[in-house]
């Protein structure tokens, strides 16, 4: 293994069920709407131990919508970036 990958701890979705005292169809209705940030890996999904610790706070939400919401402007962007440099 390569010295310089750090490891990050990582959960299953019925890990964190048990560790947050809910359903693990609970877990999979909130990665599913953002609120927990999970990575899906093949056919499974992967929850950082980070992620856990905004779901307190919305932040992850928060960052998840505003992630969208920048997607959605992302050509136009792009467009206008490339009329400029054609300016130049």
């Amino acid at each position: 293994m390569n010295s310089n990958v750090s490891l990050v701890k990582v959960y299953t979705p019925e890990q964190v069920a048990e560790m947050l005292q809910l359903s693990k169809n609970t877990v999979y209705d909130l990665i599913g709407r953002g609120e927990i940030i999970a990575k899906k890996i093949g056919k499974v999904y992967r929850i950082p131990a980070s992620s856990l610790s905004f779901v307190f706070t919305g932040l992850d939400h928060d960052l998840f919508t505003a992630e969208k919401e920048d997607m959605k402007e992302l050509s136009r962007i792009q467009e206008a970036l490339a009329d400029v440099r054609k300016q130049l």
